[in-house]
């Protein structure tokens, strides 16, 4: 098979596998490395590199669960509150391996859909990369993470776009 061929091949299979199918096999630094590094080879204007990248596993990743949930509890009133959707926002990130959380940086440098654009080119890099490690994976974009600023150190230019779940 030539690199043509094999490309095609991984973004056919390319598809976005929820926590629920994860397995409770360890990703590999390493993997998790190349996965990363990948996300780094997309293409930005003017060399912005708009895309801040953070690593859940272990510990971190449970309190940003618990963190998670309570930020839904505080923000939903309680007639709207659904504990089944409360449980499920923690088993999500404790059924991963990783998550990552997806950060725009905008530099002032370009219109800021371009860097948008460049952080989403970096997360199908991210699919890509994690389909053809027979990883499953999904960009989960909840209103949930916009009350993560200080959790993630968001600064005044940038924005997360969601989270990456890896399993």
């Amino acid at each position: 098979m030539n690199k043509a061929e094999g490309l095609k091949e991984i973004i056919a299979q390319r598809r976005s596998i929820f926590p629920k199918d994860y397995t409770d096999t360890e990703i590999s630094q390493e993997i998790l490395d190349e996965i990363l590094h990948s996300a780094t080879l997309a293409p930005n204007h003017k060399r912005t590199k708009p895309w801040r990248f953070k690593v859940f596993r272990g510990e971190e990743k449970a309190k940003l669960a618990l963190e998670m949930q309570a930020i839904y509890k505080a923000t939903q009133p309680e007639q709207l509150f659904l504990e089944k959707k409360y449980n499920d926002i923690g088993f999500k990130i404790n059924k991963a391996d990783s998550v990552v959380s997806i950060v725009v940086n905008f530099s002032g440098m370009v219109p800021e859909w371009e860097e948008i654009a460049a952080v989403s080119m970096a997360v199908q890099n991210m699919y890509l990369t994690c389909t053809a490690n027979q990883i499953g994976c999904y960009w989960s974009s909840p209103k949930l993470v916009d009350h993560l600023k200080n959790s993630l150190s968001i600064e005044e230019n940038q924005k997360c776009l969601g989270l990456f779940y890896l399993g």
